[in-house]
């Protein structure tokens, strides 16, 4: 695009400006309906799927064993110093329990069978089988000799025969009951009772501070149940349990949802009115013009019709890496319209013409002469810019493609809105005015004799004065901060989305504003503390390919329970790691079955309690036995053979997925290490790892070649233009720069840079360019009209940095306010777009204009 070009695209302009005006109008009608006649339903980042060998392995468990595949809550009651075995407190368990199958919409969720399990069903189930035994002619309560075996014979108890049962039955009747059930070397039909009781349970006792009740329900993806009717039944869930426990919650993907969308309207309610008078402020203080202000405003908001109907009609599904889209689009947009009417202004004021004696131009020429000076260094950014982000479409993954579409497309759209729209806009509205004889003088902010002309010219001085010293402490901090990036966080951990409770000082908000109880980010970390979790979230698996029957997999699976307390792996209150594998099973078939137990004592030679030889043999007894728990770590095939074996690896929901990764594959390793097998590490975090981790390499990738497009881009463009590649790299050098401040401000704040946030400092790059360009390309204007370098410099910086400045601190301000935010990601991305937004303002004030000083000097030198 050549000076030529510019001054005809003007001239065009301002002589149709009706025309033009009409036309975009009508496309951004036909572009947005798009918004509703297209789709754009929520998605996931990891949508794409990542071919691994730990969703290899997962495909292959999820098609050949029996899993558990129900949506799993669990309630958490609690007393302190207390007891929460006590027979009324197992009582108003199971009244719980029957207000839940009473209520309709809570019981079409449930699991039909087992769909509430605790400890409070055991105990009633032995206090119903006492019962039907005191009937019969043997009524002795203390005999302890009724197996596990001959209670599965009797029919089991309904829940009002539960309720009766506990109720009939006196506080030492119970107590001695739990000390049956509770006892390491008894049995009790099903699980484990003391996998109910906190980690911290003394084993043999019959007290305990915390329990949990298992509550079941129906996967949405195998049955006719929504997602959201079974997270609308778990916070129905927790109101009732609110109704029977002082102290007691429910914990589930569906209050977490709850707790998330709540905070995100609380936060809107308590932020929005103050970031649209803030950023209302900041746009009137910059334009210090009513007509102005909404004229920007309107660009804005037919931008975002714009970037809602591409992503309507082109089907693109919304996900939280789309998340710095939209905002990307607002502060770019405020950045392009900031120099289009300072430009105008300029140009109306006579700032931009050699000759001193032209004191004030009309509309139109103002206009021509604004548009014919701007509009090259807003197509170079735009270009730019979108072609950097539209790189980021070579990513594998399917949410990376659409941030690069819709980026690329709405910064596409900014261009047309800002370089065509608006200011074909306010020249009609200019002449309207004029026609009326109403005079709108309004000089351009920082040009003048006002005080941020003052410090803006003080800027120009500094650097012009001590240039290699600003540079050097610029690459000075640089360095610290990419020093303080290399031990950045850069794992992934789904706790760090969930909503915190508000900060004390917004307690004290009337209403509406005052925000909701958060607590469960705080339940989270009770029940990884004190509990195994349920679900897939929470549960590692191993799947073992091999000779799955020789004796050394089950000594192998065995060992894994024995491990340090100190990993993200649940350790249960026998000390033992909560593993469940083809040993646990043996053992647990085998204290149950006496048949089993035996086959197992003639084959086990060191005592262990596993055999050492013919362990087939062991697996078609516990096949035949125990059917569904075999089928569950045993994968038979339909000749008998035994193909694969797997482990269930119960791990802490507030770890970050990496961390479960590699303790998940040091299971594996140790099994592999052992026994002539592979051991393949996957289940719901390690696929996470996996996911979050090639995500972010995906888009470290797209960090280096979007640098690197917008790079070439740079120096091939100025090459063109002006035969001066190395304009381009020395305007993309601040961009850089103010990368490494970030990064190192990251890691001071200890945020992380993972998939979440590595999306949000691209912000850096997209408004980072931009802000170089229109340095760089009012430097060169300049050039041309001063003779001097001083004159080019001081020239730039107060035409230029007063529209940089108004637009670093609207977007700066409005967005940085969401650092209040209550939702997690909100409150991150305030912050980190804030620092971006600032960072890249800093820059092109700074180091670039004295990268300008010095590349000036020695292009003297070697002239």
């Amino acid at each position: 695009m050549s000076r030529k070009f510019t001054s005809r695209y003007a001239a065009l302009l301002t002589s149709h400006s009706k025309l033009i005006l009409a036309l975009l109008l009508v496309v951004t009608t036909v572009v947005g309906a798009g918004a509703v006649v297209g789709t754009t339903e929520d998605g996931q980042i990891g949508q794409a799927g990542i071919d691994s060998s730990e969703q290899t392995a997962l495909d292959q468990i999820d098609s050949t064993y029996k899993t558990d595949d129900a949506v799993v809550a669990q309630i958490v009651v609690r007393d302190e110093g207390g007891n929460t075995l006590t027979r009324e407190s197992l009582l108003r368990s199971l009244r719980l329990q029957k207000e839940l199958r009473e209520n309709g919409s809570i019981n079409a969720t449930l699991r039909t069978e087992t769909g509430v399990i605790g400890i409070e069903n055991a105990v009633a189930n032995v206090a119903y089988a006492r019962e039907q035994t005191n009937k019969a002619p043997t009524p002795n309560v203390e005999n302890s000799s009724t197996t596990a075996t001959e209670q599965r014979q009797r029919s089991s108890p309904t829940l009002d025969q539960q309720i009766t049962a506990l109720e009939t039955s006196s506080d030492t009747q119970v107590e001695t009951y739990l000390s049956r059930i509770l006892d390491s070397n008894g049995t009790v039909s099903g699980s484990d009772p003391t996998e109910f009781l906190s980690t911290e349970y003394t084993p043999g006792t019959t007290t305990a501070e915390a329990r949990t009740t298992l509550v079941f329900q129906q996967s949405p993806s195998e049955t006719n149940t929504t997602s959201q009717a079974v997270n609308d039944a778990q916070v129905a869930i927790d109101s009732l349990v609110e109704k029977h426990f002082t102290d007691a919650f429910v914990f589930g993907q569906g209050i977490i949802d709850a707790e998330s969308s709540q905070a995100i309207g609380d936060t809107f309610i308590i932020i929005t009115p103050v970031a649209i008078v803030l950023l209302l402020v900041v746009l009137t203080i910059a334009y210090r013009d009513l007509m102005d202000v909404l004229v920007s405003v309107a660009g804005i908001g037919v931008v975002m019709v714009w970037y809602s109907g591409v992503q309507g009609w082109l089907g693109i599904p919304s996900n939280s890496t789309l998340i710095a889209v939209p905002f990307l689009l607002i502060g770019l947009s405020i950045d392009y319209s900031l120099h289009v009417v300072m430009r105008y202004r300029e140009a109306r004021d006579g700032v931009l013409d050699s000759d001193e004696s032209i004191d004030r131009r009309d509309p139109t020429s103002a206009m021509r002469i604004g548009i014919d000076g701007v509009v090259l260094a807003l197509a170079t950014a735009a270009f730019s810019t979108a072609v950097g982000f539209f790189s980021n479409y070579t990513s594998p993954l399917q949410s990376i493609q659409d941030f690069a579409v819709l980026s690329g497309v709405g910064i596409v759209a900014i261009f047309l809105v800002f370089g065509a729209l608006v200011p074909a806009l306010k020249l009609e509205l200019e002449r309207v005015f004029e026609r009326r004889g109403r005079d709108r003088h309004n000089p351009a902010v920082g040009v003048g004799s006002g005080w941020l002309n003052r410090v803006l010219s003080g800027v120009s001085t500094l650097v012009q004065r001590v240039p290699v010293v600003v540079l050097v402490v610029s690459v000075l901090l640089a360095s610290a901060g990419v020093y303080g990036a290399a031990g950045i966080d850069t794992e992934f951990n789904q706790a760090d989305f969930i909503p915190q409770d508000a900060p004390e000082w917004m307690d004290s908000l009337p209403e509406p504003f005052a925000p909701g109880n958060y607590e469960a980010s705080e339940n989270l970390n009770y029940l990884s503390d004190n509990f195994r979790q349920r679900g897939q979230n929470a549960e590692g698996q191993i799947l073992i390919r091999g000779d799955v029957t020789a004796p050394t997999v089950l000594t192998a699976a065995d060992a894994t329970q024995d491990i340090d307390r100190d990993g993200t792996i649940v350790v249960r209150n026998d000390g033992r790691a909560a593993i469940e594998s083809p040993a646990s099973v043996i053992r647990s078939v085998a204290a149950e079955n006496q048949t089993v137990a035996t086959a197992i004592e003639r084959r086990d030679t060191d005592g262990d309690g596993l055999p050492d030889r013919d362990v087939e043999a062991v697996y078609d007894l516990v096949y035949e036995t125990a059917p569904d728990r075999a089928a569950s770590v045993l994968y038979r095939t339909d000749n008998g053979s035994y193909e694969s074996a797997r482990l269930i690896v119960g791990v802490q929901g507030n770890a970050s997925a990496q961390s479960v990764a590699g303790d998940v594959r040091a299971v594996a390793a140790s099994i592999e290490g052992t026994a002539p097998v592979t051991a393949v590490a996957t289940g719901g975090p390690v696929i996470t790892a996996v996911v979050q981790s090639g995500l972010f390499e995906t888009l470290i990738e797209g960090f280096a070649i979007t640098l690197g497009v917008i790079l070439v881009l740079l120096v091939g463009l100025y090459w063109w233009r002006y035969r001066a590649p190395g304009l381009g790299v020395v305007t993309l050098i601040p961009v850089v720069i103010a990368l490494a401040w970030l990064l190192g401000t990251m890691a001071v704040f200890d945020i992380p840079f993972n998939s979440e946030t590595v999306v949000i400092t691209s912000l850096a790059i997209g408004l980072g360019v931009d802000y170089s360009i229109h340095v760089s390309e009012r430097f060169v204007d300049e050039r041309a009209r001063h003779s001097t370098l001083t004159d080019t410099l001081t020239a730039a910086l107060t035409g230029t940095g007063g529209a940089l400045l108004g637009s670093a601190v609207t977007t700066a301000a409005g967005f940085g306010v969401l650092a209040l935010a209550l939702s997690p990601p909100l409150r991150r991305f305030g912050i980190v777009t804030g620092l971006s937004i600032v960072y890249a303002f800093i820059a092109c004030m700074t180091v670039l204009p004295c990268l300008l000083i010095v590349r000036k000097r020695l292009l003297a030198q070697l002239v």
